[in-house]
């Protein structure tokens, strides 16, 4: 029935809510600011499965974008730059070790399309990850029932959490 369904712990695709983490780990490791420009252009990625092209959601391209600009519409082609410059497996070992525990295979499993939320999470996972971002880069599991509290572990560096959740205002 209906009410035996927990949709907290339920896994779905998350879609663009990874694009902040993934944004956050660039401008972290200074590959990125938020007035960086990114290329909203046409791309074509070879895979071993043959060619990727990411399109935007409303199948449109915009040219050089920044990053907040990019971040703060949500487009898709940008985000995979993004992730080119990071690295899949550097942003997979980011997911994991920010509360996303689903995401367990190499970043090869997941490709380009990880920057757009090819993986599945589940909804405490996004709450802890956001969380995170809004502690300054903080992050400890989420106690959803009376328990002992864990210590938190700095995950993202603390000027970058600012940026993001800057630009997600």
């Amino acid at each position: 029935t209906a009410v035996a369904v927990d949709g907290a712990s339920a896994p779905r695709q998350a879609g663009s809510t990874l694009k902040p983490q993934l944004y956050a780990l660039a401008i972290e490791r200074r590959l990125l600011t938020a007035a960086s420009v990114l290329d909203d252009t046409p791309v074509d990625l070879e895979t071993a499965s043959g060619l990727y092209i990411p399109q935007n959601y409303d199948r449109s391209f915009r040219g050089p974008v920044t990053v907040r600009s990019a971040l703060g519409n949500s487009l898709n082609v940008p985000a995979v730059r993004a992730l080119l410059l990071v690295g899949i497996d550097a942003f997979r070992d980011r997911l994991f070790d920010i509360g996303y525990r689903g995401i367990t295979r190499d970043g090869d499993y997941y490709g380009f399309s990880l920057a757009l939320g090819s993986a599945e999470v589940t909804l405490v996972e996004q709450a802890a990850a956001y969380r995170a971002l809004a502690r300054g880069g903080r992050w400890s599991p989420l106690r959803i029932i009376a328990g002992p509290a864990v210590a938190d572990r700095q995950i993202i560096d603390a000027g970058a959490a600012a940026i993001v959740r800057d630009i997600l205002a």
